[in-house]
């Protein structure tokens, strides 16, 4: 595969052990660009971890990753501080792309018949922090630090839940409405330093997150059934989209909800052929 990024450039992904973040870390390893992982895995996971790290290793560039958890602060900055050094022995060297892709929350409803199968306050902030707010303070220190020079891509994982509802999926819903918020706020402020932020939404796509949400075999067959590539997405789908995004032509394109769904969310209709106008 032609390598279109340069051997200074580097991507930083949260959540690069699975999913997204995987296929993301991958895709943009095979096009030329040194990856940073940012994952949280036990034993019985580490496995996939490795076999995505060899996979990236295999096409010739640069890969470290760093099992940590991502929305702990010191362990944040402890990771930033490497980074910093590893870009000290090379003047060129950037984060071209920070990726957020975590996928980490309470899947709870709001309301229940008792207060134990209702979601609380610290799971509400726990969702919220994870997989809305952490995007933020990982941007204030890859910038403050001066590790994403002019050109630099935030994106971000949404979904169809930050603006509609499903069981169970309240505090997620709300945390990707934040997310999307956060990157329209990114987006104006990064303005002047070069730098673009955009939000990816990604069909409904058999993910192990995706796996958690009751009733996700159902989730799956109505997307396939109603998309007009009669299929779900793929997190490979993803990936080479923001491996095109992350090339030089997309550096107006800032402050946005990109779908990667093959259209799923714009259709209602289920299982039905779309009238033909001629």
């Amino acid at each position: 595969m032609a390598r279109i990024f340069s051997e200074h450039q580097w991507a930083l992904v949260l959540g690069a052990s699975s999913g997204f973040g995987g296929a993301t870390a991958i895709e943009l390893g095979r096009r030329g660009m040194n990856v940073f992982g940012i994952h949280f895995d036990r034993a019985a996971t580490l496995p996939n971890v490795e076999r995505i790290v060899n996979e990236i290793q295999s096409c010739g560039v640069k890969v470290k990753f760093f099992n940590i958890n991502a929305s702990d602060e010191e362990r944040r900055n402890e990771t930033l501080e490497t980074i910093k050094n590893e870009f000290s022995t090379d003047a060129d060297a950037t984060i071209r792309v920070l990726l957020h892709s975590l996928a980490f929350g309470t899947l709870k409803p709001f309301i229940g018949k008792s207060s134990t199968e209702m979601v609380t306050q610290a799971q509400v902030e726990m969702t919220s922090d994870v997989m809305a707010h952490s995007l933020v303070y990982w941007t204030q220190g890859i910038v403050s630090r001066g590790l994403m020079k002019r050109g630099g891509r935030i994106y971000a994982m949404t979904s169809s839940g930050g603006h509609s509802v499903l069981p169970n999926y309240g505090a997620v819903s709300a945390a990707k409405a934040a997310l999307e918020s956060h990157i329209r706020q990114l987006a104006m402020e990064l303005g002047p330093y070069g730098i673009t932020a955009n939000s990816i939404l990604a069909g409904v796509t058999d993910t192990p997150a995706l796996r958690k949400i009751p009733g996700a075999a159902k989730m799956i067959e109505v997307a396939t059934a109603k998309n007009p590539q009669g299929r779900a997405t793929t997190p490979e789908d993803v990936a080479k989209a923001i491996s095109l995004l992350a090339q030089d032509e997309s550096y107006f394109m800032s402050g946005n909800v990109i779908r990667v769904d093959g259209a799923e969310d714009y259709v209602s209709y289920v299982g039905q052929t779309p009238a033909v106008h001629v």
